[in-house]
């Protein structure tokens, strides 16, 4: 029997089954639970970081030539090593970051090289006018693939950048713990140049636990500041125009603050506290968008500046030799004062590439590395390397913007601005503009610890870029309609 008085029309051309003909059809064709297809862009990452390694090359031989007329065979060494480390590193990215932003770690890339080359050649010139000096590139090369296998563990375990704002307040205590420790320890075990910044086990490795202090401090502030984010931006009595904090809003993250900066004070380390609470209060003014607040914090840096100049000799002394650098050039100013005559050397485009005298000024290697790069690649490749700088910390604050929960867009605001405000601190400071403050450059400096910190940034930046750029998952749609199903059932009781 195929139809009846009551069956709808058409009903007769229903397939043998009893079910509508185009049913079948339409369960055949649902689309499964699957991601939309997107471009990743991990080709292009691939390709800027052949490009980047055939700029590090191309230095490297550069130097060697204007050093020695001739290549060594040490270049396969550094060449062979820094290629290998960031090949794996892109098929780490690809593996647990496919979508995360592919100019980041090519940026990184370059800027780690150029650094490498520098310090190879910093060797060279140590080791022609010491026979036994130590060099520092095979060490540097060996932490950039310590801290690349760092950014692979973390990129491993962290699979979610949420996850980090369940553990606000162990972070900020662990935050904490990196900081005291040094002035906790013996100066014959903490102390270099007046600082007890870091932790000493001599004759094997020098540990500098701020850098990792600042991490743990700014993850804890996303947390916080999310989640207090409403009353900071309404509550709180007003003075002048001004919106007062109030206290037991804004309590944990001034006396994190504080208790941070106390140690930093004791610990003659007034870099670290500088970049700190400068990231710390753009990530306040980030969260609420209060002017006043920005205002409140640079009025109590001005003042924690003047206390700071009265109590501090040691900042003293550095603002002296900031204001008057020509007053003592062959004593206290001797290292600024090396480093402008560098400049000023090389100029716009600089001596070339193994061809200057950059390791006239004390500690290039580290504190002074733009510096040597400057006078070598001149203002046009001191230029470039800022700009590479630039366009790293933009695609970080392109990556907070495009988060799609607040913590993650504050947590990548705040570690992007934590690049740029060190940049600027450190070029300043090389330059003349502001007092010298002992920061290293990210990814260029040598030094593991500072290598380490900022690859774990690295690994955050685009944990955070990939989740913001993952295309959403389709959920599968309902293959029949309500009419299908009335149509069914009257088919099979006609039956």
């Amino acid at each position: 029997m195929t139809g009846g008085p009551g069956s709808p029309a058409g009903l007769s051309g229903n397939s043998g089954n009893g079910s509508p003909a185009g049913s079948a059809k339409a369960n055949t064709a649902a689309p499964s639970n699957r991601r939309p297809r997107r471009r990743t862009g991990r080709g292009a990452e691939l390709w800027l970081l052949i490009f980047a390694a055939i700029i590090v090359t191309a230095a490297l031989m550069i130097v060697e030539l204007n050093q020695h007329q001739a290549l060594k065979i040490e270049l396969v060494y550094y060449g062979g090593g820094y290629l290998a480390v960031f090949a794996i590193a892109h098929v780490v990215v690809r593996a647990l970051a496919p979508y995360a932003d592919p100019l980041m770690l090519p940026l990184v890339a370059l800027l780690n090289g150029l650094g490498l080359v520098m310090i190879y050649r910093l060797d060279l010139a140590e080791a022609a006018k010491h026979a036994n000096a130590t060099p520092q590139a095979p060490l540097q090369l060996l932490w950039t693939a310590v801290s690349l296998v760092l950014f692979l563990v973390t990129l491993l375990v962290i699979r979610d950048h949420t996850s980090l704002q369940s553990y606000p307040y162990t972070l900020a205590f662990a935050g904490l713990i990196f900081l005291a420790l040094p002035a906790a320890l013996p100066r014959s075990l903490s102390e270099v140049n007046g600082a007890k910044i870091w932790i000493r086990i001599p004759g094997l490795l020098s540990v500098q636990p701020s850098e990792f202090a600042k991490i743990t401090l700014i993850v804890f502030a996303a947390a916080f500041l999310v989640s207090k984010r409403g009353v900071l931006s309404t509550a709180g009595p007003r003075f002048l125009g001004l919106t007062l904090p109030r206290i037991r809003d804004l309590g944990p993250l001034v006396a994190l603050l504080a208790v941070s900066l106390g140690v930093l004070v004791v610990s003659n380390d007034l870099g670290p506290a500088l970049l700190i609470f400068g990231v710390l209060l753009a990530m306040v003014y980030l969260a609420t968008s209060r002017v006043s607040w920005l205002i409140i914090g640079l009025l109590a840096f001005a003042g924690g500046a003047v206390l700071a100049y009265q109590f501090v000799p040691h900042l003293r002394v550095r603002v002296d030799i900031w204001l008057h650098p020509f007053a003592d050039p062959q004593g206290a100013s001797y290292q600024l004062v090396q480093s402008l005559f560098g400049l000023g050397t090389g100029g716009i485009f600089g001596t070339g590439l193994g061809a200057g005298r950059p390791d006239i000024v004390p500690y290039a290697s580290t504190d002074f590395i733009t510096a040597a790069l400057g006078e070598e690649l001149g203002l046009v490749g001191l230029t470039a390397i800022i700009v590479c700088f630039m366009i790293l910390v933009g695609r970080g604050m392109r990556a907070a913007l495009a988060a799609r929960d607040n913590f993650g867009s504050l947590l990548a605001a705040g570690l992007s601005f934590s690049i740029g405000l060190q940049v600027f601190v450190i070029i300043g400071g090389v330059t003349g503009l502001i007092p010298l403050t002992g920061l290293t450059t990210p990814f260029v400096s040598y030094g593991g610890s500072s290598l380490l910190a900022n690859y774990i940034i690295l690994a955050l930046l685009l944990r955070i870029s990939d989740s913001s750029r993952r295309p959403p998952v389709k959920q599968p749609r309902r293959t029949g309609t309500l009419a299908q199903a009335r149509t069914e059932i009257l088919s099979r009781s006609a039956k």
